[in-house]
């Protein structure tokens, strides 16, 4: 595998816009980005078309719905979600062991119903929006890196793939986690980009050498004037990195 086409594999496109948006700007991309994320905007809108759009482009399909409820509703959910065909399949660290664990069941049986490789699912542990006072508003102690931590220790035991984490904890993940963990990282934001909602962001490289495998990029390609160019400048930040 070339340096670019690993630089590819590990970049995703947060395809939150309109379904037709989101694909055409995919198109544009996709020589730098392997991964379009179909969050809960577009699947609330338009459900597994969404996903079924993006896999007919070719993309790998990061589904972001970031399942969090009783272990048999998120067991039932996740094997729909594997059923579609996704690579990646987020859901919440803080539901517990129990749904953990049934959301792997699920996803793997579904993807095993209809022939697909089963997704990994992903672990979101503290969101990258939250600040340091947004953690302890929802009772979790410490600073937002430290409860990271514990959630990722939990949804490890609990069998799932990888983790969700800002890239300022992975790091710490890998430090104690090994190298098993697949590590995805939103809130990416080249130097100089405009970090809008995201409290805890960091550049490409930042996140490559902190251990990430996946850097999910949204607004930093969306509202470039040439979102190609953006596209290859952050692919050759990471071949560097």
């Amino acid at each position: 595998m070339t340096d670019a086409s690993q630089a590819r594999a590990r970049l995703a496109l947060a395809a939150d816009l309109p379904l037709d948006d989101g694909l055409r700007l995919y198109q544009q991309v996709a020589p730098h980005v392997a991964y379009a994320k179909v969050g809960l905007s577009l699947f609330v809108e338009h459900g597994p078309a969404a996903v079924a759009a993006f896999l007919k482009l070719g993309a790998r399909v990061f589904l972001d719905l970031k399942l969090h409820d009783i272990p048999n509703t998120v067991e039932l959910a996740a094997a729909r979600a594997g059923a579609l065909g996704a690579s990646l399949l987020t859901v919440h660290a803080a539901g517990g062991e129990a749904m953990l664990k049934a959301a792997v069941k699920g996803a793997r049986e579904g993807a095993r119903s209809k022939g697909h490789e089963a997704p990994r699912v992903l672990a979101v542990t503290v969101l990258t929006s939250m600040s340091a006072e947004d953690v302890g508003s929802v009772g979790l102690s410490g600073a937002p890196e430290e409860a990271a931590l514990r959630l990722a220790r939990l949804a490890v035991r609990a069998g799932v793939d990888g983790l969700v984490c800002s890239p300022r904890e992975a790091e710490a993940f890998r430090r104690e986690l090994g190298p098993a963990p697949f590590l995805c990282t939103p809130g990416i934001r080249p130097a100089g980009a405009a970090k809008g909602d995201q409290s805890r962001a960091e550049t490409p490289a930042f996140a490559v050498r902190a251990g990430a495998d996946l850097l999910v990029v949204g607004r930093p390609i969306h509202t470039a004037a040439d979102p190609l160019s953006a596209a290859r400048l952050i692919a050759e930040e990471v071949s560097a990195a």
